[in-house]
Parts: structure tokens; sequence; C-alpha cells
């Protein structure tokens, strides 16, 4: 299972909006075959396993990362072709989370008299599909934000001058960050000050780049933004009832969304569930100043923080990481725990989650 797990990592930057999977068949400790889910629209890692295979399936162990479907989408059913295979035992490490198809894979299998069994490894295996697991069982996607910051917590300068806070390693290892997610977003704010594209530039996906979301409630968007000349997506997300204003820049290329939603506080979430629904986005990973960072975190929809840290002071009339009301009581503070620290070139990558309440 350890194997799968390997190949499923292969499909990280290109299988967007599916699951990342791996598969190997194996018969008397030796593997036969290996498979992975490549790209959207694909073969499932079970089918290349198979094909690979050939006649040499029939009587041997299937190693899945996750239950195989047992619905027609994109391509057939994988319990279908396992069945057809002469599979005669299925490993997996974890069930479908979509909630109306999952156990159904396992059950046709069981069906047709193939042995079964689920759970070897289902914490990693669910690890690598953050997302699809966030959106599949809470109807939301998976939110990462990526800040860099000083050492002393800042990041920018008063004047808003942000360029560059880390060095060339960590930039390029938010390349990576940006190539597995579904989606980057930002708000108007970061969009107005640096104008940035919100590509992914030096890794294969695919020819896949991730949909850009902007928070925009007063509907500043240049009709010259950079990110609206770069292949892919744009949507705009706002409270204004501008006319004018959607018109230009939906003849600029991006996709214009009015919220019926109070004020700027309360848009996050009503983009989540669009995101997460409509667009079938499964990683957010947001790139974004005080503002809407600190609208996340007060949402609670901060799934996991990744911090650059550079080893430079800028001051205390800097910008910090989160705009969030006064915390007047320690009870209050928000509480988050390492789950990674490592050394990015001369920067240092902290990512932390968000500890749950007792």
């Amino acid at each position: 299972m350890s194997r799968a797990l390997q190949l499923a990592r292969r499909g990280l930057y290109t299988t967007d909006p599916n699951p990342r999977v791996g598969c190997i068949l194996v018969r008397n400790n030796s593997v036969l075959a290996e498979g992975w889910h490549q790209f959207s629209g694909g073969p499932h890692a079970e089918v290349n396993a198979l094909k690979h295979a050939g006649d040499s399936a029939r009587d041997a162990d299937c190693y899945v990362t996750l239950e195989p479907c047992s619905h027609t989408g994109k391509t057939p059913p994988c319990a279908d072709a396992l069945i057809a295979a002469g599979i005669a035992r299925v490993i997996i490490a974890t069930d479908d989370p979509n909630p109306k198809v999952s156990g159904q894979g396992m059950q046709r299998l069981k069906e047709a008299g193939i042995k079964t069994e689920i759970g070897l490894m289902q914490v990693q295996a669910q690890a690598l599909n953050p997302g699809f697991e966030m959106r599949m069982r809470e109807r939301r996607p998976f939110v990462r934000s990526k800040l860099a910051m000083s050492l002393d917590g800042k990041t920018a300068l008063a004047n808003g001058q942000s360029k560059w806070i880390t060095a060339d390693a960590a930039r390029q290892d938010v390349q990576r960050l940006r190539a597995q997610s579904s989606s980057i977003m930002t708000g108007i704010g970061t969009v107005l000050a640096d104008d940035p594209a919100l590509t992914v530039r030096d890794i294969d996906t695919g020819n896949r780049q991730p949909l850009r979301v902007v928070l925009d409630p007063d509907l500043k968007m240049p009709t010259t933004a950079k990110m609206l000349k770069e292949p892919g997506r744009t949507l705009l997300f706002t409270l204004s009832g501008n006319k004018k204003k959607k018109t230009a820049l939906t003849g600029a290329g991006a996709e214009v969304f009015t919220l019926d939603a109070k004020d700027r506080q309360a848009m996050v979430q009503p983009v989540m569930t669009q995101l997460a629904g409509h667009e079938e986005v499964n990683e957010v990973l947001v790139e974004a100043g005080a503002v809407l960072n600190g609208s996340l975190l007060c949402a609670g929809l901060i799934d996991e923080l990744i911090i650059y840290m550079a080893p430079h002071i800028l001051g205390h009339d800097a910008r910090g990481l989160f705009n969030i009301p006064v915390i007047e009581e320690m009870n209050n503070r928000f509480e988050l725990k390492f789950t990674d620290v490592r050394m990015i070139g001369q920067d240092i990558r902290i990512t932390l989650k968000p500890r749950k309440k007792k």
C-alpha cells in the first residue's frame, strides 16, 4: 500500500478535480503491475494497472488507495473492471468519501465473490486528498493559506512594499503549492498592490492552471489586470451592483458574481460554497493580505497555514499577518499546532493546522 501511495502522488498536479489514486497488482508477494490516475478524464489507477498486467491479473491481489468506483462518470466503473479481470482480493486504504457512492464499490466486489479489506494506511491515503475529502464530506474546499513574513512577523513595509521578503528557493516552493491547488484566491488589495498573475510556472500541470478567485467587494478590479491576460479562468466575487464595471470586466475576460451578503466578512462562506459545488474545487491556496486572511481565520475556514519566515526584521510599523478584532482574553486566542518545520533555502517553512477546541 505504501507503494500504491507513492504512485498516487505522481498525479499530485494533474488529476484535479479527481482524487489522486494509486494501485498495484500482486501475486505471491511479487508485483505484477502498477498504475495511477494520471489526469481527469483518463483511465483510473485500477484500469491502468490491469492494462499493464493483462491476463496475469486473474487471481491476483489488488492494493488500491481509494475504494474502486461503482458508477459511470467520464470512465466506466473500476469495480466492474476488477471483477471482469478475475481479481481475487482487493485491499483498500480508504472508502470513497462521496456519500452518494461510499461503500457501493466494496459491495459490488463482495457480491462478485471478491474478498475485500479496508483501512490499511487509511490516514495516509486521506492526507493525500485533503480537498477531495473535505469537498465530499463537508461540501467545502480545503483551504491552505500561504504567507511570507519577516522574523518579527511582518508581511510588508508600512508603505505596502513586500517584494521580496523571501528568497528564490521559497518562491519556487510556492509554485509547488500552486500546482497542487484547484484554485488560488486573493483579495482586491493584493491585486491593486502587486498585480499578480497567480499562475503556475516551471511545473508540469498538464496545461491546467488553477482557477483564479478574487474577492472584490466594491468591484475595483482593473480591466488591465495581469491575471485577466493569463491562460485559465478568473472569477470575481463582489457586493457591488455596478453594471457598467461588471460589463467591462466581463469583456476583459473575468467572470463576475454578485453575492447577497451583508458585508465583506460574510462573503467568504458563500464563495467557498460555490467553489466546492459548481466549480468542483478541492483545494484553495490563499495568497492574500491581512484583511482576507483575517476574515477566513475568523470564519474558521483556514485548514492549514504555510508560513515562510525570512531572516529579516521590518519593524513595528510594518504590516502584520491577520487583520482581526482585538483579542482581550487569552482564552479567545487562535490556537495552532506545528505539523512541519524545515529549511527552504535560507528561509524557514512552517506548516501549521488549527488546534481543535475541546
